[in-house]
């Protein structure tokens, strides 16, 4: 049984999440309707994780499988973004191993949340704006608190249904972009509300609010009551998701820019890399967007 992944990416502001929830729109469903429809079958998709209302996804991974291979893939995309809203583009189809996982072969995830200082009629919708003052200093010192921990339960929805709460943070940092302030944040994996609910929370240390030990004890406690409001999903996306070596990724390894520290610069992600792990990157030059 051959299995495919899909490459796509969405902007979830009419969206209850990516994944199918009754008597509302989802992109699961929108995406594995058309998919059937073309196909003629059936299909049902996995994807690289859930994404909750409101929030987007510059790159998103699903995979899905099929009794006979696809005689042309890229003929398929372009058939499905003819039908498909203009919300959600598909970049890629392609064949992949049958062992490959769309969820749990995927190694990191990384999320961008995006502020702006000033009122701006072309960022209603893709970030959160915010008048005051702001420590950004103070608040990237909590930030980096964050990785000397594993147990997020402050930051996450409660009666969610996982097994553990621990997640590794592999980046967190603070930096300006296109005259925007965003927070950048990398782990092998995210509770429910986790990034809304971090955010919520340094941005009360930038506000002079909270301290860093209070930040530290609000981790500690493991109690979401502790921890800071969240902020809105419209100005959250997913925008990266790593992968160990996979069959025919699409394209070669491309430069990617860390904003975060700690030496990371600009670093050149391929399936020659010693860890072995290939970031995946659309098909579009860089900078450009939904």
């Amino acid at each position: 049984m051959p299995r495919y992944f899909i490459h796509m990416a969405y902007n979830g502001s009419r969206y209850h999440g990516y994944q199918i929830q009754p008597h509302s729109d989802s992109v699961q469903a929108t995406v594995e309707q058309c998919l059937s429809l073309k196909l003629g079958q059936t299909v049902s998709i996995t994807g690289c994780g859930r994404t909750d209302t409101g929030v987007h996804a510059r790159n998103y991974y699903a995979h899905f499988d099929l009794d006979n291979e696809i005689a042309d893939a890229e003929s398929l995309a372009h058939q499905m973004n003819a039908f498909l809203p203009e919300d959600i583009v598909i970049y890629r189809i392609w064949q992949v191993a049958p062992e490959m996982h769309a969820r749990f072969d995927a190694v990191s995830r990384t999320y961008h949340y995006y502020i702006t200082r000033t009122k701006n009629p072309f960022h209603t919708d893709d970030a959160y704006f915010l008048y005051g003052d702001l420590d950004i200093a103070r608040m990237q010192e909590a930030a980096n608190i964050l990785f000397e921990y594993e147990d997020f339960t402050s930051f996450s929805k409660v009666h969610t249904q996982v097994k553990t709460n621990n997640c590794k943070i592999m980046e967190a940092c603070w930096f300006e972009q296109d005259g925007l302030l965003v927070f950048r944040i990398k782990a092998d994996r995210f509770l429910r509300n986790m990034v809304r609910a971090i955010v919520g929370t340094l941005l009360e240390i930038g506000k002079g609010r909270m301290t860093l030990e209070e930040f530290r004890a609000v981790i500690e406690r493991k109690d979401r009551c502790e921890a800071g409001t969240s902020v809105p999903a419209h100005a959250l996306f997913l925008e990266e998701v790593e992968y160990r070596q996979m069959d025919s990724p699409p394209g070669n390894g491309k430069n990617i820019r860390s904003e975060c520290g700690g030496g990371n610069g600009f670093q050149f992600v391929s399936s020659s890399t010693a860890a072995g792990q290939q970031k995946l990157k659309p098909p579009f030059p860089a900078g450009e967007s939904l």
